[in-house]
């Protein structure tokens, strides 16, 4: 890059066509922002112009991108699945989500690719509910030129792994069942059920049926049996009523009879650390230990949209939640919009 001034009101010369403004500036009445690639017409425009001070122009080597370019080639690199584009505007382009899901985000090598100045990518938190239409990262360029394999490498690095940098995961519809292990009647019942259905079907899927069962090894498991020995299994049970630390708690002995395992027995996250996830074949089973605790908001409701936007059943999926897992008031944004004025259970 080389740095060059010209002065409003006197000629230009013709050489510096696709210059950029290094500040803003207004000719004739008109505002021109700073990164402006100036044009051969511009340059007339200069040169037409009442007198004014000199200002400084940066002229481009051939290895260097302007800063628009740089940030939609590192754009592209850094948008996955579930993302529109948006921009550039100041070198600045933002991501949009495509659709409701969940927003992913390779965090460490966010922060690796934020080491390698000038490049910048922000994002939303990994883990949050979004909607259609909101922005959920930004890259952006802050000179207004940059050496092109600086890009280049920051675009290798978000191209690395299995996965893109940023993704938006959309919700799948998902056909799910409920079991329920404790005695629940008459305005308790409607109100039990009338929560947990705002729940999955604020995240665009079904509730296939909802079973209450006696606290007893073999109606637990043939409950679950109707749920999972079928040739349509279902994609996730929800319970109520299970005592997480109780390893002879009739659902974790109804799980084991049928071949199913237990993935977690509480999470690392809080309200909600009385939770556990379990797994009998495909068919995910998310508990919570009572029916009150499905009309409060809990750790479940950033690992429900998590299981109804595909993500596994699975040691990694709870393991995310422990990072800005203390899920008071202050962080209910993160959360499905039906959690987000639900109050939260004691303790």
């Amino acid at each position: 890059m080389q740095a060059r001034r010209v002065t409003p009101g006197r000629r230009v010369p013709a050489r510096l066509a696709g210059a950029i403004l290094a500040r803003d500036l207004t000719v004739s009445g008109a505002r021109w922002t700073k990164g402006r690639r100036l044009s051969a017409d511009d340059l007339a425009a200069l040169a037409a112009a009442d007198p004014g001070e000199p200002v400084t122009v940066l002229v481009p080597e051939p290895s260097e991108l302007h800063e628009d370019d740089a940030a939609l080639r590192l754009a592209a690199a850094v948008a996955g699945p579930g993302l529109t584009v948006r921009g550039p505007s100041q070198s600045r382009v933002d991501l949009i989500a495509e659709a409701d899901g969940v927003l992913n985000v390779r965090v460490a090598d966010l922060e690796r690719l934020n080491r390698i100045d000038p490049l910048e990518v922000f994002t939303a938190f990994d883990g949050q509910v979004v909607a259609r239409g909101e922005l959920v990262a930004s890259v952006k360029i802050a000179p207004h030129l940059i050496e092109a394999s600086v890009v280049d490498e920051g675009a290798r690095l978000a191209g690395f792994g299995n996965h893109p940098l940023v993704w938006v995961a959309p919700f799948v519809a998902s056909r799910v069942g409920v079991i329920v292990k404790q005695s629940v009647r008459g305005t308790a019942r409607s109100r039990f059920e009338k929560s947990v259905r705002s729940k999955i079907e604020g995240l665009g899927s079904t509730i296939e049926a909802i079973v209450y069962v006696d606290d007893d090894p073999d109606a637990v498991e043939t409950a679950m049996a109707g749920f999972v020995r079928r040739p349509d299994p279902l994609d996730l049970i929800l319970t109520a009523g299970a005592a997480s630390t109780d390893p002879l708690d009739a659902c974790f002995v109804a799980i084991a009879a049928l071949g199913g395992r237990v993935v977690r027995r509480g999470v690392p996250a809080h309200p909600g650390s009385m939770l556990w996830l379990a797994r009998i074949g495909g068919t995910a089973i998310l508990g919570l230990p009572t029916c009150g605790a499905y009309s409060k908001a809990t750790a479940a409701d950033l690992l429900l949209p998590r299981l109804l936007s595909g993500e596994g059943a699975s040691e990694k999926t709870v393991a995310k939640l422990g990072h800005g897992g203390i899920l008071n008031r202050s962080q209910r944004f993160r959360f499905p919009a039906y959690a987000r004025e639900l109050a939260a259970p004691d303790g």
